[in-house]
């Protein structure tokens, strides 16, 4: 997490330098807006109480509310298996009923992420976005057991509903129509396509 942090840093006094360069160039003197804009996002996460990390889709719609902030209503999606050693407790334990049974959790994260862009105070130019964002919301999940298991099926339980998340990134625009993000955050990173509207 250091070195991405320090890579964005790197960036935003490159970004200031290039803009430097460019201020005899004539400035637009309208404020830039972030919002209008849908972000696809693919990349890997944590999820409760699993060790590892997992693939994640993310798809969030951000729309302006203030100068340099934006909201953006989100939905992603975690999906992993697991598996489980289980047989009848009153039986031996080389008993055929022990056997290896699996499990899957879907689970679907809803909520907002509130962004803040730094685009002026690095003094970035328009082909670059730098911000910090949170997000808060709910996690919905969906878990599916072997037909023939009938043990504990109450190990996913240390996993929270609640959803909360810290940002920072950044946004190259292709165009004013397109750009390609790098979101970073404690819980679930990814990269991803922007679409302006």
């Amino acid at each position: 997490m250091k070195k991405y942090i320090i890579i964005l840093i790197v960036l935003a006094f490159y970004m200031k330098s290039v803009n430097a360069q460019e201020s005899n160039s004539p400035q637009t003197t309208s404020p830039e807006k972030y919002g209008k804009t849908l972000n696809l996002g693919v990349g890997v996460g944590y999820y409760g109480h699993i060790g590892n990390m997992l693939p994640v889709g993310s798809l969030n719609y951000e729309f302006d509310v203030a100068k340099n902030f934006t909201l953006a209503p989100f939905i992603g999606v975690y999906s992993y298996t697991r598996y489980y050693y289980w047989g009848n407790p009153n039986k031996p334990y080389d008993d055929p009923s022990y056997r290896r049974y699996s499990y899957r959790v879907i689970a679907v994260p809803v909520g907002v992420k509130g962004t803040y862009y730094f685009d002026q105070l690095f003094r970035a130019n328009s082909k670059w976005d730098f911000y910090v964002a949170g997000s808060a919301g709910f996690v919905f999940r969906s878990v599916v057991w072997d037909n023939d298991y009938y043990g504990d099926k109450q190990v996913y339980k240390s996993a929270t509903p609640l959803y909360l998340d810290a940002h920072i990134g950044a946004e190259y625009h292709l165009n004013q129509k397109a750009g390609l993000f790098l979101d970073l955050s404690t819980g679930v990173s990814t990269f991803g396509l922007a679409i302006h509207f």
